[in-house]
């Protein structure tokens, strides 16, 4: 069993003895801490949108999270089966006082989590989010008395008005689109993408959509990270030349990988920097992505004379970036998108009809699309943390050890060399140390890797 309370949330395996898991009363103990966090913030907050994937645990723990908010004196918008997107949309759209999504993105089945918004429909910040943990482990909540407890609304409206929010952005072109006549794949892991992205695609001009997995059962039909190796299924199909892209998102659709033409990944990393280049050709501005992303997402914003940053892992340490440096586009380089005029949130729907715009506008194959973008390849391997590894202590040492490369140490330790990287975090998610590293080709970003990884054995 596992409980992991950090800066993406609560999250845990489904069952166990309290404390271990996400088991009822740690969603309880945590939905009230939340709404008790809330309710300090703002003593008018009255109500939270609640919304989740198709996970078989998902209905289970919306119900304690709804039942818990209501105890708690708020009003519930639950509007039921959503992407994470929508629901940060629909709390802004409702003029909600916050939002919790019921999700553990590419988590395995057994897995769910509590995410957690404020009343921009973002995530909390990490110091929020320690005060939300330390309210829980305090049990420093009221519940409220029986004339005052909240009601519950459903509102199943908002993946349509997400999906038309997507549709008049000014550069999805959906007349180029539906002109392509392009034939798309569509892998949503038998989770809410499965319902959402298809109706996305007839929504923008694409007729031909072929669907694997597109049943929101929430039995995940592979393991719902969307990499390489999980996505032998819609490998295979593109391979015998059926379709011209393929779209592959995890089960809350804030990630987006695409397929090409000849069965080959994309490469999450390039979802953003093909979709940045396009918006950078047609509205300049800044950029900005996380340290565990790849340099070529610098190279297209210098080279179309903008300003590139780098902020530490995490969804909301990127938004807080972006807003600092004005970045008119960002994300992270699992595939996740955030594009401001819309929302701050990282969004597989945008992610969508960008590509395809751009497809359309270039009259390119994906693979020809992909040449034109500077060459790298990463490496992403992990370390699995047993109790008595002290991460600190080797992350320092690390950093002591190559002290004379350029050193990056506001989230993990980031080492830069002239022509490759890596850097190695704790992740926010798994009981592991990440070590990402890229370099020119996958067999130097590998072997970079297992340097880094024999210098921490030696330690």
């Amino acid at each position: 069993m596992a409980l992991i309370k950090s800066i993406s949330g609560i999250r845990g395996t489904i069952g166990g003895r309290s404390g271990e898991g996400l088991g009822g009363v740690d969603i309880v103990k945590f939905t009230s801490a939340y709404a008790e966090f809330i309710r300090r913030n703002n003593p008018r907050a009255k109500k939270i949108v609640v919304g989740r994937d198709a996970r078989i645990s998902g209905k289970m723990v919306s119900h304690l999270v709804v039942g818990s908010l209501m105890a708690m004196g708020f009003d519930v918008i639950n509007i039921g089966l959503a992407t994470t997107p929508t629901t940060e949309l629909a709390v802004t759209g409702l003029g909600a006082d916050g939002g919790i999504i019921i999700t553990a993105s590419h988590n395995p089945i057994q897995w769910n989590a509590l995410k957690l918004l404020n009343n921009r429909g973002e995530f909390l910040s990490d110091k929020e989010g320690k005060e939300v943990i330390a309210i829980a482990e305090k049990e420093d909540f009221s519940f409220a008395e029986v004339l005052n407890l909240g009601k519950e609304y459903k509102d199943d409206t908002w993946a349509m008005r997400h999906i038309e929010m997507v549709k008049n952005l000014p550069l999805v072109d959906c007349d180029a689109i539906e002109k392509a006549g392009f034939t798309v794949a569509v892998d949503a892991v038998n989770s809410v993408g499965g319902e959402v992205i298809p109706q996305l695609l007839r929504e923008l001009g694409v007729k031909n959509i072929i669907e694997l997995n597109c049943e929101a059962t929430g039995k995940f039909a592979h393991t719902p990270e969307p990499i390489p190796e999980n996505l032998t299924q819609i490998s295979d199909l593109m391979k015998s030349g059926r379709a011209d892209v393929g779209f592959v998102v995890d089960p809350d659709v804030d990630r987006l990988a695409i397929v090409m033409e000849n069965g080959e990944m994309f490469v999450e990393e390039y979802t953003l920097v093909a979709v940045a280049d396009y918006v950078l050709s047609q509205t300049p501005g800044n950029t900005v992505s996380n340290l565990s992303s790849s340099r070529a997402l610098r190279d297209v914003t210098e080279k179309r004379g903008c300003k590139y940053s780098a902020a530490a892992v995490g969804e909301v340490n990127v938004v807080t970036k972006m807003k600092e440096t004005g970045a008119i586009i960002g994300g992270e380089g699992n595939g996740g998108v955030i594009y401001p005029e819309l929302h701050y949130g990282r969004d597989a729907l945008v992610g969508v009809a960008l590509f395809l715009t751009l497809l359309a506008k270039e009259g390119k194959k994906v693979t020809e699309l992909k040449a034109g973008y500077p060459k790298y390849a990463i490496a992403k391997n992990k370390i699995e943390l047993t109790p008595d590894i002290d991460v600190d202590a080797i992350l320092e040492a690390v950093k002591h050890k190559f002290s004379n490369e350029n050193i990056t140490d506001i989230d993990g330790v980031k080492i830069d060399f002239a022509d490759s990287w890596v850097h190695l975090r704790k992740s926010n998610t798994e009981p592991i140390i990440r070590i990402y590293s890229e370099a020119e080709t996958m067999e130097k970003a590998d072997r970079l890797a297992e340097d880094i990884k024999k210098v921490i054995s030696s330690l």
